[in-house]
């Protein structure tokens, strides 16, 4: 049985191309996940549980000295969104360097 856990080859490309090496993200349940390797494990296990999700910006992404915010809804394509969030994001060196991510109450 598949665990979640399947890297894909886009998703890491991708991780690679914008996080740095020693990149951080963590997780509203106290989850902190260090490196593009647990960084992409954490995606895939997301990703895995809703695997139809789409993420969509509420509000343009907001930058500001190093950091920056991104404020986003999540849910199947065609229904309401099932979660809200906010990801806050500071970067070193044109890519990022830690993620802290916050579930949000849903727009009304």
């Amino acid at each position: 049985m598949w665990d979640g856990t399947r890297r894909t080859p886009g998703r890491r490309a991708t991780i690679e191309e914008i996080f740095t090496e020693d990149a951080v993200f963590y997780d509203p349940g106290g989850g902190v996940y260090r490196g593009r390797e647990e960084i992409d494990g954490v995606a895939a296990r997301i990703k895995a549980m809703h695997p139809d999700f789409r993420y969509q910006p509420i509000v343009p992404p907001v930058e500001l000295g190093n950091g920056g915010r991104v404020q986003w809804v999540s849910g199947a394509p065609g229904a309401a969104p099932a979660y809200a969030g906010t990801d806050f994001i500071i970067a070193r060196d044109g890519r990022i360097a830690a993620v802290y991510l916050f579930f949000d109450k849903l727009p009304s």
